[in-house]
């Protein structure tokens, strides 16, 4: 009787965790996407791209919008603007607009951000700190038009915002690469297979690719020319991948 008890609560195939299968469905779905979005013009990708960024600026933005509302910076009582500085005065009410206001400005800097880091990627085929400084340039001068930070003058304001932004988000990227070398990849173990079967073959730089579909070792031996055709390897390497899958006994004895 306690035996059938412990099977009954045991989870089964039939009687899956429902917060495992909900987690696998949205990988699934997130897969599905960055596949669907990898296939793309760089026109569509870099739109799909900005949008979303844009939507989760425009979140933080109307959140940070909101606990700043009533901390709107005003001229101090019987003090003449001219005293504090307007430039000044109206960079620090940009800062502290209410939620409309943040969710405009930070839905433009990061829509501008992620479109341009998106096209940069398309266009050198990497991601490096020339690629983040880019795009850091290009939110930064939006940013400063957009929310009347670089009042009087705009367009020195929109340049100097940008080379500001620039140089933290180059430093911040490099201070990034040297803290992920002196960690373990966790990602990485993943690929650990991937990985020496593509330096086998001389296909290294597919790493990435397989990465993009989420095509990790476990999903070696269900490898098709269709799945690799997803995450745009060309014909002979994709010839060379299923073959050197057929041919390994540690991935075809699962099967």
């Amino acid at each position: 009787m306690d035996g059938r008890r412990e099977m009954a609560l045991a989870p089964t195939a039939s009687n899956p965790n429902p917060f495992t299968q909900l987690s696998a469905h949205v990988k699934n779905l997130e897969s599905g996407f960055r596949s669907w979005l990898a296939r793309q013009p760089m026109p569509v990708e870099a739109a799909v791209v900005t949008a979303t960024g844009a939507i989760q600026g425009a979140a933080i933005g109307a959140i940070m919008g909101s606990v700043s509302s009533e901390a709107v910076l005003a001229p101090p009582p019987n003090v003449a603007p001219e005293a504090m500085g307007m430039a000044s005065l109206k960079q620090a009410q940009a800062l502290a607009g209410g939620p409309l206001v943040q969710a405009r400005n930070f839905a433009v800097m990061t829509g501008v951000n992620a479109g341009i880091s998106c096209v940069m990627k398309r266009i050198r085929g990497v991601e490096d700190v020339q690629s983040s400084m880019v795009a850091a340039f290009g939110s930064g001068a939006m940013f400063s038009l957009v929310s009347g930070m670089g009042a009087p003058n705009p367009v020195a304001g929109a340049v100097t915002s940008g080379l500001a932004f620039a140089i933290f988000q180059g430093g911040f990227f490099m201070l990034g690469q040297k803290f992920s070398q002196s960690q373990p990849q966790t990602e990485d173990l993943y690929y650990s297979h991937t990985r020496s079967m593509l330096a086998n073959l001389g296909l290294q730089k597919y790493e990435k690719n397989f990465k993009k579909g989420m095509l990790t070792d476990r999903t070696l031996p269900l490898l098709t020319d269709s799945a690799l055709r997803d995450v745009q390897i060309p014909p002979g390497p994709r010839l060379l991948i299923l073959d050197h899958v057929q041919r390994d006994p540690e991935l075809t004895k699962g099967r």
